[in-house]
């Protein structure tokens, strides 16, 4: 089930945590800046998301404009994400709080998988 929005927000930040706030949707946001995944490869990028959240939190980025979904009529259906031209706009958003986490987990010795060489 896709969430309702509220009809008014009392700040801009609040609107924005809204839209990005999910659980994994910022990382799916991250995964899809230059590229368009299928489900599966999501699904590989963020192993620990369950198959429900991952689906989930991809119905409401769709909804909100963020993601654009491509089914194709073809078997096993094939499914493709991308960003859409507003889901391009917080890319430089994403970036910085992918900064920020990489700085933090340094200052705090905390290891990450993750290297931004990659």
């Amino acid at each position: 089930m896709v969430k309702k929005k509220p009809l008014e927000y009392k700040c801009p930040l609040e609107a924005t945590m809204d839209i990005i706030g999910g659980k994994y949707k910022g990382v799916i946001i991250g995964h899809l800046i230059d590229k368009t995944l299928r489900y599966n490869e999501l699904q590989k990028l963020i192993y620990h998301a369950t198959p429900k959240m991952l689906i989930q939190q991809l119905k409401e980025l769709e909804v909100d404009g963020i993601v654009k979904r491509k089914l194709y009529p073809v078997v096993p259906p094939k499914t493709e994400y991308s960003l859409t031209e507003r889901g391009k706009t917080l890319i430089p958003a994403i970036i910085e709080l992918n900064k920020w986490g990489l700085n933090y987990l340094k200052e705090e010795n905390i290891p990450c998988a993750y290297s931004p060489d990659k």
